[in-house]
């Protein structure tokens, strides 16, 4: 059985991760996309935050069906909820904020909570807690995006960094 508390740290350890990429990468260079046809890092980050408190918003008001038509529409209105996010600096803590007020949110809520079931917007039926994973590796998936921006701009990543210095140990 997957535990929340198990979720919310393994969230906030990737969420970690993304605000460290978006305070390491060079803040002239957050227009940059490998290709046309991709977010550049500014906004691949900027997607992050956004999805991540919408989507995290929905399922705790208990919104019990996120298959809507105007899905957008209805819940664009978390986005109004976040802090000024305008320079990389500022994304960074909002990345980090944002997910320590959620966590935050969820730990206070009872069991029940997170065993209630939910339409995802694809149609799928999920618990509260198989939703809040799917968050998670939403956020993993555009990470991992972040992470390739970075090494094609001769950076390493933190999460590549750690796993050096304990292999060097």
């Amino acid at each position: 059985m997957v535990r929340v508390d198990a979720v919310l740290d393994s969230w906030k350890t990737v969420r970690i991760d993304t605000a460290q990429a978006v305070e390491e990468f060079p803040a002239a260079d957050f227009d940059y996309k490998p290709v046309a046809d991709v977010g550049t890092f500014g906004e691949i980050a900027t997607h992050i935050l956004q999805a991540g408190h919408v989507l995290t918003g929905a399922l705790l008001d208990r919104v019990d069906s996120m298959a809507v038509p105007e899905f957008r529409a209805r819940f664009g209105g978390y986005i109004a909820q976040l802090p000024p996010h305008g320079s990389p600096a500022e994304l960074a803590a909002a990345l980090r904020s944002a997910v320590e007020s959620r966590c935050a949110e969820f730990s206070a809520q009872p069991a029940d909570f997170f065993s209630a079931m939910i339409t995802r917007f694809d149609g799928q039926r999920v618990t509260r807690l198989e939703m809040l994973h799917t968050v998670k590796e939403h956020e993993l998936t555009h990470r991992s995006q972040l992470f390739m921006y970075l090494r094609l701009k001769g950076l390493v990543p933190a999460t590549t960094r750690r796993r050096q210095v304990k292999a060097n140990a």
